[in-house]
């Protein structure tokens, strides 16, 4: 049985641009380059041609890897989620007891997730801490060898979210 891989729109649309970028812009592009060292004469000691045959099967490899994706893509449509329960798409706020940071997260798929732009992985260990919880509630996750103390709005808690909020 073929595994869905859940993502929001934004991530599929994302997904669909790279590919057609890849099929469109660069194939042609490294195709191009394939010929032109082929002019160039021997094959065998040509680092020109070398260079471009790899960059066409690193290409090629990552359209497959895309199109893959997009076959699988399970599209949640994270502007229907609603309610006070933590689930794929929402974004969370947590505040460090230590130094007293907040950081916000939302909780994205695989493909979609850079924690530099606030997306975590619906597989990430904090996400799997967080889906399921209620506003409100404590979860503990170890990060970086060392326990992380978060508090929400009311009480110190070992790790919680502060806020739910839906896109």
């Amino acid at each position: 049985m073929v595994e869905k891989l859940p993502i929001t729109a934004a991530g599929l649309v994302a997904l669909e641009d790279e590919l057609k970028q890849r099929q469109s812009v660069e194939r042609p592009r490294i195709i191009e380059a394939i010929a032109e060292a082929r002019s160039h004469g021997d094959l065998s000691e040509n680092a020109e041609y070398h260079a471009a045959k790899e960059a066409q099967s690193h290409n090629e490899g990552r359209i497959a890897e895309l199109e893959d994706k997009l076959a699988r893509a399970d599209i949640i449509d994270v502007s229907k989620l609603s309610g006070d329960t933590i689930k794929f798409g929402a974004t969370v706020t947590l505040i460090d007891e230590d130094t007293e940071k907040k950081v916000v997260y939302q909780i994205v798929g695989e493909t979609e997730a850079d924690a530099k732009k606030g997306r975590i992985s619906i597989t990430s260990p904090l996400a799997r801490a967080l889906i399921g919880k209620k506003k409100g509630t404590s979860v503990e996750v170890c990060r970086a060898r060392r326990r992380q103390s978060l508090r929400g709005r009311e009480g110190r808690l070992e790790v919680a979210f502060r806020e739910l909020q839906w896109f």
